[in-house]
């Protein structure tokens, strides 16, 4: 029975697995041509039960872990191994391979998802809990995915000895860092039924103690 049970665990986890190859792509397209309200189905789905949840997309989480994934996957193939896993200076010295590379981007590029899901329950002047915070963490985890995937395929191009590369790679991040601040904007100013200025504060001052957090961070990694 014990045989049989492990088995079934196996066939459950490369049907999950596998099915990443559909539902990956079409959470991707979504989020990408429709991020506002692809972050309202997100709110909507965690009224669910868990069964029904995400049943024709990747869970918000998972949709930014994959993201990352194939980001480094890439890295793999184009540059190379990251210079972190050869560094032992810092934290960079617990950075020996690259699962413990892949958790650590995922832990710097959640720190947008929970800022800005705080910065959200604060301008609603809701008690913060575990539970408040939740839908906009999850939300964001939409709308932050496609943007760690464009800067990290940016950082990629920017490795490259090549100028025009380069140039590609810092005008991709430049792309991406615009769009990723007028969804922001988009979201606040739909969420609390504020003008489009109101809600780019909202995002500016998420934006700025999302990068001051990643800045505090980084140095531990290099």
């Amino acid at each position: 029975m014990h045989f049989m049970g492990l088995l079934k665990s196996l066939d459950e986890l490369l049907y999950e697995v596998m099915s990443w190859l559909i539902f990956f792509p079409i959470t991707l397209w979504r989020t990408l041509t429709r991020p506002l309200q692809m972050m309202d189905y997100s709110d909507h789905e965690l009224g669910q039960t868990e069964t029904q949840q995400y049943a024709d997309t990747l869970p918000p989480p998972l949709f930014l872990l994959v993201s990352l994934l194939l980001a480094h996957g890439l890295e793999l193939v184009v540059v190379g191994d990251s210079p972190l896993i050869e560094s032992k200076r810092g934290l960079a010295a617990l950075v020996h391979d690259d699962t413990s590379l892949l958790i650590m981007r995922l832990v710097v590029f959640s720190i947008f998802p929970l800022v800005f899901a705080t910065q959200m329950v604060r301008a609603q002047h809701t008690e913060l809990t575990r539970d408040t915070l939740r839908r906009p963490f999850y939300a964001q985890c939409y709308a932050v995915a496609p943007f760690a995937l464009a800067m990290s395929v940016a950082g990629i191009l920017i490795q490259i000895d090549w100028l025009g590369v380069q140039i590609a790679g810092l005008v991709l991040g430049a792309l991406a860092l615009l769009v990723f601040g007028l969804v922001q904007a988009r979201w606040f100013a739909q969420r609390l039924n504020r003008s489009l200025s109101a809600g780019f504060g909202h995002a500016s001052l998420a934006m700025v103690g999302s990068l001051v957090l990643v800045l505090l961070t980084s140095p531990l990694f290099t």
